[in-house]
């Protein structure tokens, strides 16, 4: 796999910066990705990473211990071969996030339905919400994190549809420097990881300036963790994607 630093300029056009989740909704017709200043009162974020950060005993590691979450995020458990661990634990694992940081599921989707001006719904079987932890002088900290798509969740109906899809990034705790996202000009063309040539394209830098500064990113970009000290980093993250019906469904 792909890291990358780059030097990503800011404000490009295809990325909106906003301020709220009103403007993010009213965003969402010319931008296919936004960051979002202020999504949830800077309080409300500290005071839910204080609490994740107290709930270590509850992690879930993942690659070694080089990043962890609480709850259970497919991603990582697909690429280490424990799917079936996932799906087996989804309850447990949202009834974890709940005991642990109570309100923070049902915060995160109502962020999430606000920034998209539509309405979320959990997606059966799946965990719901979760937060990533990433702690300084581990790998993500000091190199970034890998380059991807946010195509693993997405079932090969949505992905020969090309169904709309996002990921929700909501910062509780952002790094004291960097550990922003970058975002490249590159869509999803059905390889999980990017060619070098494909990191030579344009990009963006999406910051998170403050606990609350979100980003809706959406899921067939090529984007990436930047390095950051200063930690550690605490982001709750709900991935999206549309339904027939019009609604979103949510899962980590």
């Amino acid at each position: 796999m792909l890291r990358a630093r780059s030097r990503p300029s800011l404000d490009r056009p295809g990325v909106a910066r906003v301020n709220g989740l009103a403007e993010s909704a009213a965003a969402r017709a010319r931008h296919r990705t936004i960051s979002i200043a202020r999504a949830m009162p800077g309080a409300d974020a500290a005071r839910f990473a204080e609490l994740v950060l107290a709930a270590r005993d509850a992690w879930t590691p993942a690659f070694g211990a080089e990043q962890w979450s609480l709850g259970r995020a497919f991603y990582t458990h697909l690429e280490e071969g424990l799917d079936g661990e996932y799906f087996r634990g989804a309850a447990a694992s949202d009834a974890e996030v709940e005991a642990r940081a109570p309100g923070l599921q049902a915060a995160v989707i109502d962020v999430a339905a606000r920034a998209l001006g539509e309405r979320v719904v959990r997606r059966a079987g799946f965990c719901g919400p979760g937060v990533h932890v990433f702690l300084p002088g581990d790998p993500v900290a000091e190199r970034g994190g890998v380059v991807h798509f946010d195509t693993e969740g997405l079932t090969p109906a949505q992905l020969a549809a090309r169904a709309p899809a996002a990921t929700l990034v909501l910062m509780l705790r952002p790094a004291l420097e960097d550990g922003g996202t970058t975002v490249w000009d590159v869509d999803y063309a059905g390889r999980d990881h990017a060619t070098h040539a494909e990191l030579a394209a344009p990009s963006h830098t999406l910051r998170y300036d403050e606990a609350g500064d979100a980003a809706l990113i959406d899921a067939y970009r090529l984007h990436q963790i930047r390095p950051f000290s200063g930690g550690p980093r605490v982001s709750a993250t709900a991935h999206l994607a549309r339904r027939p019906d019009g609604a979103w469904e949510c899962w980590f």
